[in-house]
């Protein structure tokens, strides 16, 4: 309980605060309050100590809460009506962006499920895809605070340099939306780039970056049936002796096997299914958006108070230059993407 009341009272700080200046997105807000929590010598014991069983909370299960929401925000008439050429390239951006982040994170030796984690969050939805990888290959909670903070940093960034390349680019109002939504990590990060070029540009970038969303599903869905498939492959290399021959050792019961597809992403899904019958009322919607942002603020604020810049500072260096590296890639897919869309 200590750890929760501290959350919710640090997002109300991050809402009052994004109230005041919608530019900074409450969620962004969030996680450099967690980091503060965890750094400032007066909250730093408070934050490690009495208050970290309810920020662990926080960080795990009110994340995956906050996912299954996020659902309710993906109609599937309106990603359709970016025609068949858009998706494609949006999931062309999107495989493109998860396979060179990867890459380029083992380039820089990181560890295989630190790779894995960031490039998740960096080339679908940010935090919520890392709770939703971590969770299908049962990554330890701790072992997500790292690119939580890298896809936060990268998606932060976003919001002040886009806008700048606009004019120099000569890129119009679609084609910058268009670009937001196919490279920003985080919806809000989307939403505070985007609306510097007005609602068109807001329109498509919403549209566009609720596509990538929508990926979140299979590839998690991919994700756990390897899982699966290694940890029967590990029991049956087990099972076999020394000389060769075939001890009678069990197969793991179907309960110990990793699931194909966690239940929060089977919520996801069933959350987009219901959006798009169009049976909800707007105001039921805007509920759940507000609830949403309630669950994963606090489970950003949660992950933001385990990160020590000390050990931040001593052991992510490489992290930095790799997520700054992919963060580029991304940028570069995206561009050329939108600009395939748009013309």
């Amino acid at each position: 309980m200590p750890g929760l009341l501290t959350a919710v009272v640090a997002l109300a700080l991050a809402f009052t605060v994004h109230a005041a200046v919608p530019a900074l997105p409450a969620m962004t807000l969030a996680v450099v309050l967690g980091l503060l929590a965890a750094n400032l010598p007066f909250t730093a014991a408070w934050s490690a100590g009495r208050a970290r069983p309810g920020l662990d909370f926080a960080g795990k299960h009110l994340m995956r809460g906050g996912i299954v929401l996020l659902g309710l925000k993906v109609g599937i008439a309106d990603v359709l009506g970016l025609g068949w050429t858009s998706l494609l390239l949006i999931a062309a951006v999107v495989l493109a962006s998860f396979a060179g982040t990867y890459g380029i994170s083992r380039l820089f030796q990181l560890p295989r499920e630190a790779s894995l984690l960031i490039a998740t969050g960096f080339s679908i939805c940010g935090a919520s895809a890392i709770g939703a990888m971590a969770a299908v290959k049962r990554i330890r909670h701790p072992d997500t605070v790292l690119p939580v903070a890298l896809v936060t940093l990268c998606g932060t960034l976003a919001i002040g340099v886009m806008p700048l390349l606009v004019h120099p680019l000569s890129l119009s109002a679609e084609v910058f939306g268009a670009w937001t939504g196919a490279s920003v990590h985080d919806v809000g990060q989307v939403v505070a780039t985007a609306q510097t070029a007005g609602t068109a540009a807001l329109g498509i970038a919403v549209v566009v970056k609720l596509t990538r969303v929508i990926l979140l599903a299979p590839m998690v869905a991919a994700a756990g049936v390897q899982q699966r498939i290694a940890s029967l492959r590990r029991a049956r290399r087990e099972g076999n002796a020394g000389d060769g021959s075939l001890r009678e050792t069990a197969l793991p019961a179907p309960e110990a096997l990793p699931p194909v597809v966690p239940l929060f992403v089977v919520g996801f899904v069933a959350m987009v299914a219901l959006r798009s019958t169009g049976w909800l009322a707007e105001g039921w919607l805007e509920a759940a958006a507000g609830l949403q942002d309630i669950l994963l603020g606090a489970a950003l604020f949660g992950l933001g108070s385990a990160v020590r810049i000390h050990t931040l500072l001593r052991t992510g260096l490489r992290a930095v230059t790799a997520a700054l590296a992919a963060w580029l890639l991304i940028g570069v897919l995206g561009l050329a993407a939108a600009i395939l869309m748009v013309q």
